[in-house]
């Protein structure tokens, strides 16, 4: 039994794998690729127009140069957002939710005090790269650093350490899971475009994820200590969720909330291994255990455990959901445009024309996939804009690979989609001004940091390669 075949019909059409005939020729198409991926970068970095505008428009120079039509210019597009928004902008937003509460009711904050209570001064690094390990889990990567960052600028005060030694564990933690491990956007478009079992690659990209957490994350950020010895600021405001009586949850609720839907997705690998998938015991574990109903289970729990169950009216748990629902819908137009142009891309036939010069250069494939988005990303500087496009250009040749060898294709686009952050991302802004630091030390910190959580997963990946 393949499980991404019960997760279809939720994540339906992110990216049509079929073969498509180019509607011109070789030259023309690569042309064709690099003038609308020229032109997203030039609309986003120096006319500094939303993403979502710049990749349609991309779509369109992309569509029309390739011959594709001008009646067609936006067909492409529009049906690639449509499938991408209707398949993971559900989890996406179901995601926020179960972030939300565990931000207001004070539940991560709690699971990352009770972490460092029981770390002395010189394991502070690994507690912090332990705490946005386990955070980083369900959360998005920017609502994990808008969450930790405040609390590490706490914690490198208090024991007078350098804040980069602090600060780059925890955001390798929350990097490393954003780009290999669902539920998070990337890997589940990944999954999804290549039809890749979604419990091998969890289980997969939590094994890559540790090593690349370790090396990235507290064994670099000795070095980096040393590079950019800059201290937390004097004045410091770290605000922490909790209910209105001041209580927040126990470390084991909010704990599991956190791991509810990592265990509910891999109960479907589990029914697989058992071959029990025909049982009425499997079909409900593969019900519950699929993204969509995963995560609305972790919601509603949530919502009980975070929210009624301290105390709250199912008033004030209704405006918690509803506040989740606004920071998002940048992130869902952007992600639904990605996926737009990534269609456009996939329908001129371009995504074939160069996989097949990829596979004709005899370079491994989980290599290319790697290179791939690594190129895209430095182009685009979006991690799911290198994930969609690079998982729609190597689609086409994963079709032989086995069931652990296209997880760990998953696995090695995502590597590649967090490769060097620099300044048309948004993340190497976020962090520049959170730490204080110049432009250069944000380059020798964080965007060194990603790619060591690149490169080291990419390691991961090839490893595990030879081995399943």
């Amino acid at each position: 039994m393949h499980l991404l075949s019960h997760t279809a019909p939720l994540l339906n059409g992110v990216l049509a794998a079929d073969p498509v005939t180019p509607a011109a020729g070789t030259a023309q198409l690569i042309i064709a690729a690099v003038i609308s991926i020229a032109l997203i970068i030039v609309l986003i970095v120096w006319v500094k127009m939303h993403p979502f505008f710049a990749l349609m428009l991309g779509a369109a120079v992309m569509a029309v140069t390739a011959d594709m039509g001008f009646a067609k210019a936006f067909t492409s597009f529009s049906a690639g957002l449509g499938s991408t928004v209707g398949g993971v902008g559900v989890l996406i937003v179901l995601g926020a939710v179960i972030g939300r509460f565990l931000t207001e009711s004070g539940g991560a904050d709690e699971i990352v005090d009770t972490i460092l209570s029981k770390t002395p001064a010189a394991k502070l690094a690994w507690a912090m790269a332990l705490a946005a390990f386990i955070v980083g889990i369900p959360l998005f990567f920017e609502v994990g650093v808008v969450l930790l960052i405040p609390i590490v600028m706490l914690v490198a005060k208090r024991a007078k350490l350098p804040v980069i030694l602090i600060g780059i564990p925890a955001l390798a933690g929350l990097s490393a899971l954003h780009g290999l491990v669902p539920p998070h956007p990337g890997p589940l478009i990944a999954i999804d475009a290549l039809k890749a079992d979604l419990g091998i690659t969890l289980g997969l990209g939590l094994l890559v994820a540790i090593p690349t957490v370790i090396i990235a994350g507290p064994v670099l950020a000795k070095s980096m200590a040393r590079w950019v010895p800059v201290m937390a600021p004097d004045t410091l405001i770290v605000s922490s969720g909790e209910n209105k009586d001041g209580k927040r949850p126990a470390f084991g609720v909010a704990l599991s909330v956190v791991l509810l839907p990592v265990v509910l997705m891999l109960l479907m690998t589990v029914v697989d291994t058992l071959k029990i998938g025909d049982t009425v015991i499997g079909q409900i574990l593969v019900f519950i255990g699929t993204p969509l109903q995963a995560l609305l289970i972790t919601s509603l729990y949530a919502m009980v455990v975070l929210g009624t169950a301290l105390g709250r009216s199912m008033k004030e748990v209704s405006q918690i959901t509803g506040d989740a629902f606004g920071p998002i819908a940048s992130i869902l137009l952007i992600v639904g445009a990605g996926g737009g142009f990534k269609q456009t891309l996939v329908d001129s036939g371009v995504g074939a024309v160069i996989g097949n010069g990829i596979a004709g250069s005899g370079m491994p494939l989980l290599l290319a996939g790697w290179l791939v988005a690594v190129v895209i990303r430095l182009a685009t500087g979006s991690a799911t804009v290198a994930t969609i496009t690079a998982a729609g250009i190597m689609a086409p040749l994963v079709g032989d690979l086995s069931s652990t060898h296209v997880a760990l294709m998953v696995l090695a686009v995502g590597a590649g989609s967090v490769f060097l952050s620099h300044v048309n991302d948004a993340g190497f802004w976020l962090v520049k001004e959170y730490f204080g630091l110049t432009v250069g030390q944000t380059f020798k910190t964080w965007s060194l940091m990603e790619c060591a959580v690149s490169v080291v997963g990419l390691v991961g990946v090839l490893l595990l390669g030879l081995v399943v």
